[in-house]
């Protein structure tokens, strides 16, 4: 809610939306619907709207004055005690597989230099993470690139670059990963993720047709679904499958390998400060560190 009415202070000072995106670091959308989120939560509209302007009606007015006296008393928090002041939390976003092994690294590392440091992973599909630190509901995210442009005032950092391998399982003989693809059933990437349009992509490209048995997002449950001799699939080698389980075999693509990228990202205009910068150091120091 504070994100929500310092935006909104920004807003009824600069008179657009666009004005205050850019004074604040957000695109217009992103204001667009912190406001919209605002007024839901108050439950009243705080603008007249007319063309790009959003000028303050009555109860805008009245807000205005409160919301500034909120924001005041909220960065004062703690001032009057003698002790250090707590640290503000940390929010990140990230897929399911950077979770598991050198996130957890990376936080067990910051909780043991900032220990009042409070922290928050959100969990969900690249495109959602996106979108939330695209609006300021979180500070960071570890994602899948998208294969769009990012917004300008939005700042990515590789982590990773993870190539694709065909997973058959130990019993099912051969090498050639077309035939192996068009003969054996297959189990999908979900197509709703970046990492799933990217082997639609290449499948379509191949002018493969798969006898498609199931699709789910969950790479280690794709991977157990191979191991258990359910089909075959398209998965990346991520850091936490450097070494395969021995019921499957993962084939090498060759010159037709794709890979899929990961990476932080943060809003480039409002500079990460204090322990979400640390986190965003340590993050980039697992990814790099030795194999």
């Amino acid at each position: 809610m504070i994100r929500e009415l310092k935006t909104f202070v920004a807003v009824a000072r600069e008179g657009t939306f666009a004005a205050a995106g850019q004074k604040i670091g957000l695109t217009q959308a992103a204001v667009s619907a912190q406001m919209q989120r605002l007024e839901a939560e108050l439950g009243f509209d705080l603008f007249d709207r007319t063309g790009r302007s959003a000028r303050l009606n009555a109860m805008g007015q009245e807000t205005l004055a409160q919301a500034s006296e909120l924001i005041e008393l909220y960065g004062n928090l703690g001032s009057r005690h003698a002790g250090p002041r707590a640290t503000m939390p940390v929010s990140i976003g990230a897929i399911a597989s950077a979770q598991r092994v050198l996130l957890a690294d990376a936080l067990t590392s910051l909780h043991k230099q900032s220990p009042d440091c409070r922290t928050r992973v959100i969990p969900g599909l690249s495109i959602a993470l996106l979108n939330l630190v695209d609006a300021g509901e979180i500070d960071m995210a570890i994602i899948i690139r998208p294969p769009f442009a990012l917004q300008s005032d939005l700042r990515w950092t590789t982590l990773a670059h993870e190539p694709f391998r065909l997973l058959v399982p130990r019993r099912v003989k051969g090498t050639d990963w077309a035939e192996l693809l068009s003969s054996q059933p297959f189990v999908r990437y979900d197509r709703a993720s970046f990492g799933g349009r990217q082997v639609d992509r290449f499948l379509r490209a191949a002018h493969l047709k798969v006898q498609e048995i199931c699709e789910l997002d969950e790479l280690d449950a794709i991977v157990r679904l191979v191991a258990n001799g359910v089909g075959v699939a398209l998965v990346p080698q991520t850091a936490t499958h450097r070494r395969w389980p021995a019921a499957v075999r993962a084939i090498d693509l060759g010159r037709h390998t794709f890979h899929r990228d990961i990476g932080l990202v943060h809003r480039s205009s409002r500079s990460l400060a204090g322990p979400a910068s640390l986190l965003a150091q340590l993050i980039c120091a697992a990814y790099n560190g030795p194999d």
